[in-house]
C-alpha cells in the first residue's frame, strides 16, 4: 500500500462531492452527514463500523446528536490511499440509503407525546 499521488488524488476526490481534502497530517478526507434524528446518525455509524472492520481500516469520527463527521487518512502511508478512497465510497453508498428514507415526525400528532 503507498500514498496515493496528487494527480491520482485530485482524480479520485472529485468522484467524492461533499469530502473536503486537507493536506494536514500528509493529507486527509473529511465528510459531514446530518441525519433526522441520533437513532439514525447511530444506525449509519453502527453500518459504517461493519464495513470498516471487515476491511481493517478504521476512520476517525464524531457524533453529535444527528450529525457524524467522518475523517479519513492511512496512517501507515501518512497521507491518504486507495483504502480511503475505496472505504468513502462505501460511506457515501450507506448514507444514500439514509436519504431515501422518509423522516417520520410527531409534530402536530395529539397522540403523540414529545418533550417540552
Amino acid at each position: 500500500m503507498k500514498k496515493l499521488d496528487s494527480q491520482t488524488l485530485a482524480a479520485q476526490l472529485a468522484q467524492r462531492p461533499g469530502w473536503r481534502f486537507d493536506a494536514d497530517r500528509g493529507g486527509l478526507i473529511t465528510r459531514e452527514f446530518v441525519f433526522a434524528d441520533f437513532t439514525e446518525a447511530f444506525g449509519f455509524m453502527t453500518q459504517v463500523a461493519l464495513l470498516a472492520e471487515k476491511r481493517n481500516h478504521h476512520p476517525e469520527w464524531s457524533n453529535i446528536y444527528n450529525r457524524v463527521t467522518i475523517t479519513l487518512t492511512t496512517h501507515d502511508v501518512k497521507g491518504l490511499s486507495s483504502k480511503d478512497m475505496a472505504l468513502a465510497r462505501l460511506i457515501d453508498q450507506v448514507f444514500s440509503r439514509f436519504q431515501s428514507t422518509p423522516v417520520l415526525s410527531c409534530e402536530g400528532r395529539d397522540d403523540v407525546a414529545t418533550p417540552d
